[in-house]
């Protein structure tokens, strides 16, 4: 099991104490070391950012409060991204990142904020040159590269975290406290949902059930549309793909379920101890093979886990949720977004127990899961010698399989196909033993002069 952050001493403090206590020791700048896990713990980190239009500058933004930020990247340098280059005036500033890294030697770790297609590409490229890398969710765009970014990690010794910030607060670690201490029972179901990519009166968070646009405008002349294609196919640029609406589309993006789901599902496969799924079915809005349909509905099916029982996870987006359940109170709404326990002795709505009764006979145990520090913090943290960050790859790969399993389920070429069966997931073999047709899905040909 990982070590807590808060529960020991980060390697840092230990090893700045020995250091004080041994003669003619000397901690030397990051810079005059080499190889991988250069860092020295009394030093400030030299961080990069690529993708910094988005979530990247708030990561960024965090980190700078103790770190230095020595280089920006970002393909777009029209005003987003160009209102960033002006909080780091001392930053150098890239299009490509490969450029980037080849010219900042002195780069320790690196924030990945692009979308969601080149997270693999430009994660992989840092871990093999030895930095530490915090990557937005979900990690990838396929299964495959999940599974890839977590053995690269653990190989190069790197320090890892995925942007799903809400691991790092308290909630999730009383929600876990609670259910571990039986409020509800064993839990056999759970259900969670998000209205994405629909915002009810204001619209829609970006298309999707969309075709292809068939006019071609110029490119910007800010932008590198050839950078941020990357290893997708190529295709004109249109606005309708970037910025921010890449995430409607198959080859860009991985729709509603990849944007909400490793953000809602963390807190139950934490609480559940889950890990792989064994089986996945889904049924959907119409889909084509250029975006996400407009609504989905996908069903997980988990194996028993130490003391655990079977369990279902059924996921709900596009404004499709579970039907209202009968404990519910008086006023007491399914909201856009939510999470429904289901247990044998009652249910968590959010986190509200269920039935009213049994929450108010309930006495929660002390709080005893310690808490963050901070998402980014823990990253920084574990890049300084420290505990692994909470959220790192070894965690974050297979949750965010499970994610993109349910994105294959739903796929246009296997919808006929799975109409009278469940898809079955051997995690082992890596494979869907009785569906093979699927398994092109978890993963993607890159263009050429891409590789991961």
């Amino acid at each position: 099991m990982k070590e807590k952050i808060s529960e020991k001493k980060s390697r840092r403090e230990f090893i700045t104490t020995s250091a004080a206590a041994l003669a003619g020791f000397t901690i030397l700048p990051s810079h005059a070391l080499s190889g991988f896990g250069h860092t020295a713990p009394s030093d400030k980190l030299n961080i990069a950012g690529i993708g910094i239009g988005g979530m990247g500058k708030n990561n960024l933004a965090n980190v700078a409060k103790t770190e230095n930020i020595v280089a920006l990247c970002d393909v777009d340098w029209r005003d987003r991204v160009a209102r960033v280059f002006k909080l780091y005036p001392d930053a150098k500033q890239y299009k490509d990142y490969r450029v980037m890294l080849d010219k900042h030697k002195e780069i320790d770790a690196v924030i990945v904020g692009t979308s969601d297609h080149t997270h693999a590409v430009i994660s992989m490229e840092a871990i093999k040159r030895g930095k530490h890398v915090f990557t937005q969710k979900p990690l990838t765009h396929t299964v495959y590269e999940a599974r890839a970014l977590a053995a690269a990690a653990k190989k190069y010794k790197v320090a890892t975290q995925m942007g799903n910030q809400g691991q790092a607060s308290d909630g999730p670690r009383r929600l876990r406290e609670m259910i571990w201490d039986g409020v509800i029972g064993p839990v056999r179901e759970v259900h969670v949902w998000t209205d994405r990519p629909n915002r009810g009166l204001l619209g829609t968070y970006w298309p999707q059930g969309v075709p292809r646009p068939s006019d071609t405008p110029a490119v910007p002349a800010e932008l590198d549309w050839d950078l941020f294609v990357g290893p997708a196919p190529m295709r004109p640029y249109h606005p309708s793909y970037h910025p921010f609406n890449w995430r409607g589309w198959w080859d860009f993006g991985t729709g509603a379920l990849g944007d909400i789901g490793c953000h809602s599902l963390d807190p139950v496969f934490r609480a559940l101890k889950l890990k792989y799924p064994t089986s996945i079915q889904a049924v959907s809005s119409l889909v084509n093979e250029e975006s996400y349909p407009l609504a989905s509905i996908v069903k997980y099916e988990f194996p028993a886990r130490e003391d655990m029982p079977p369990l279902t996870i059924t996921w709900y987006d596009g404004g499709m949720r579970p039907m209202r359940i009968p404990e519910m109170e008086e006023g007491m709404k399914l909201g856009p977004g939510g999470t429904l326990f289901i247990g044998d002795k009652g249910k968590i709505l959010d986190n509200a127990i269920l039935p009213l009764e049994l929450r108010n006979s309930y006495k929660a145990p002390d709080p005893y899961i310690p808490s963050s520090p901070g998402h980014e913090e823990e990253w920084i943290l574990a890049c300084k010698g420290g505990a692994a960050a909470g959220s790192d790859f070894e965690w974050a790969g297979p949750l965010t399989e499970t994610v993109l399993l349910g994105n294959i389920a739903i796929r246009k070429e296997l919808r006929e196909i799975l109409a009278d069966k469940l898809l079955k997931f051997d995690p082992e073999k890596f494979c869907f033993p009785n569906v093979p047709e699927a398994d092109k899905f978890l993963h993607t040909q890159y263009r050429e002069g891409w590789s991961l």
